[in-house]
């Protein structure tokens, strides 16, 4: 059942920086899938993954995508009625450029932000809005400019001594405006910085009252653009946009298909969270709206695990919320259940149906979860017995189900098996060590082999999804990532032996006592070790 709507745009936005930079064939077959659903734009989140000329180390070893390829993706979207966005950074978040070093230094406030004022600076940013120009057809742009708040506080303070941040930041705002309406782009960029500066650093609040100086403040060529993948009232959606209203400007809602909890995607909360954002959509008459799916800390989940809600937003966009209609049309738009879909999000599922799951990656933080130091053991212990055993029995069987998609289910699958014996390997051994429990711990020895075995298996199961979706850029890290549990698993388990045996008197950092709260990290480095990584 096709969607219909008055929308100028409605999109989503791929995430092609966190590593995943997905392939022009896997990106087109994503096209097709958008259509299908009725959506008409797609904005490509590229912070250095696309080429520019004159630059030769930007995005250099990233899969960057050349000037042939954007072209190539953009008669593509074009032939199929989809307007291909450019969606790219102007001031902050060039994490992955700064490690050229002196090729960008002196255009280098502090951390990832652009140097505020200098030459280099607006040169480069015209060589961005020249390259998109010459490589897209659409004059719309998202220009970034958002998370800089160390902005002013690095070079520019030793050139130029203190300024408000305020003040810097429209500076450089109005000078990317002139630049983007010179080769004759509308700019929309994230609202978050005009409002934390009327809401005490906060984005989000009830009756912000929007003064005219800050609302004089927006160029008149940007339009804002109002993210939120957090609310779950139409109120509160509604007092946000009533609030951009205010500026006067033209407003786009960005809500988000929830794809950055590592592994598998969070499908439940983005419905619980976009059903009551597109009430308020169409009761305030925004026009642009635009999914956003990010890839946080290495982009690991695959973009077509959110087709489902993808197609929900859609329907709710236009009136229909009845969950009967919207899996009848799931079904008759893609020939596979919606209810099968949605069991994507079973690796990170840590409680029943009657409880409100929690929006944390727990698959990735139990993966990640290193045996001897056991830094997240405290909230595994808090969330209970995950049924992982049955978890994985499910997705396989329904990865015989689902054609096309079946690999991901088979993933999936795979990963809640690893999980099954893995997620409380740490919690025994550390019970079973400080109780001096010799016959348990000779007995984890074998759980520590089975552990390796399905290890090995989903990593081979995650590079044959990684290379038939993404290049091949990005993914050593996950080789260094999932070859490192494998690892220390394996140099566990030999430590566990050499101690049963009475090769070595002790195992150090099972002696240590376990933390009573989790460190509850959101990335990798925080997950694996307290040490520096």
């Amino acid at each position: 059942m096709m969607a219909t709507g008055n929308f100028r745009h409605f999109g989503v936005m791929l995430d092609c920086s966190r590593n995943k930079v997905m392939k022009v064939s896997e990106l087109k077959k994503f096209i097709d899938c958008l259509v299908k659903m009725g959506y008409n734009t797609l904005e490509l989140y590229t912070e250095d993954t696309y080429e520019i000329k004159g630059e030769p180390y930007f995005g250099h070893f990233r899969g960057r995508y050349t000037a042939k390829e954007i072209k190539e993706i953009d008669a593509y979207a074009t032939e199929k009625g989809v307007e291909l966005i450019p969606c790219v950074q102007t001031l902050a978040h060039f994490t992955n450029m700064v490690k050229w070093g002196r090729e960008y230094w002196d255009i280098i406030d502090c951390n990832d932000i652009l140097l505020i004022g200098e030459e280099r600076t607006y040169e480069f940013i015209e060589k961005i809005f020249k390259t998109l120009a010459e490589n897209f057809t659409s004059r719309n742009v998202n220009i970034g400019m958002d998370e800089a708040h160390m902005v002013g506080l690095g070079k520019y303070l030793d050139k130029h001594g203190y300024r408000d941040r305020s003040e810097i930041l429209l500076e450089h705002l109005n000078k990317v405006s002139e630049i983007a309406e010179k080769y004759g782009f509308t700019a929309h960029m994230w609202s978050d910085m005009f409002f934390r500066l009327i809401n005490h650093g906060e984005y989000y609040g009830e009756n912000l009252q929007i003064t005219e100086e800050v609302k004089n403040l927006v160029p008149k060529n940007i339009e804002l653009a109002y993210w939120d993948y957090y609310h779950t009232k139409e109120k509160e959606y509604d007092n946000m946009f009533n609030a951009h209203k205010d500026f006067g400007k033209n407003v786009w809602f960005a809500g988000g298909a929830w794809t950055w909890c590592g592994f598998a995607p969070a499908n439940w909360y983005t419905v619980q969270t976009m059903e009551p954002a597109m009430r308020s959509v169409r009761r305030c008459g925004i026009e642009d709206v635009i999914i956003t799916m990010w890839g946080d800390d290495g982009g690991e989940c695959s973009f077509y695990s959110a087709l489902p809600v993808l197609y929900a937003i859609r329907q709710y966009a236009d009136g229909i919320y009845d969950l009967r209609t919207i899996k009848d049309g799931f079904k008759a738009t893609f020939g596979y259940k919606y209810s099968h879909f949605m069991r994507l999000d079973f690796p990170n599922k840590i409680s029943d149906e009657t409880k409100l799951w929690n929006v944390r990656n727990q698959a990735k933080m139990f993966l990640y979860n290193d045996p001897f130091l056991g830094l997240d053991d405290p909230y595994l212990a808090e969330a209970g017995c995950v049924a992982y055993e049955e978890y994985a029995e499910t997705l396989f069987e329904t990865a015989k189900k689902t054609g096309e998609y079946g690999y991901l289910f088979d993933l999936m699958g795979k990963l809640c098996h690893v999980l099954d014996v893995k997620a409380e390997l740490g919690i025994r051994t550390r019970k079973a060590y400080q109780e001096q429990n010799m016959k348990e711990l000779k007995a984890l020895i074998k759980d520590y082999k089975i552990a390796i075995k399905r290890m090995k298996v989903f990593y081979e199961a995650f590079k044959a999804y990684w290379f038939k979706e993404n290049k091949p850029f990005g993914f050593e890290v996950h080789d260094i990532r999932l070859s490192g549990v494998i690892a220390r698993l394996e140099s566990c388990k030999q430590r566990l032996s050499d101690y049963v045996k009475g090769k070595i008197p002790q195992i150090e950092e099972l002696k240590v006592k376990a933390t009573q709260k989790g460190r509850m990290g959101w990335t990798y480095q925080y997950m694996a070790s307290a040490s520096t990584i």
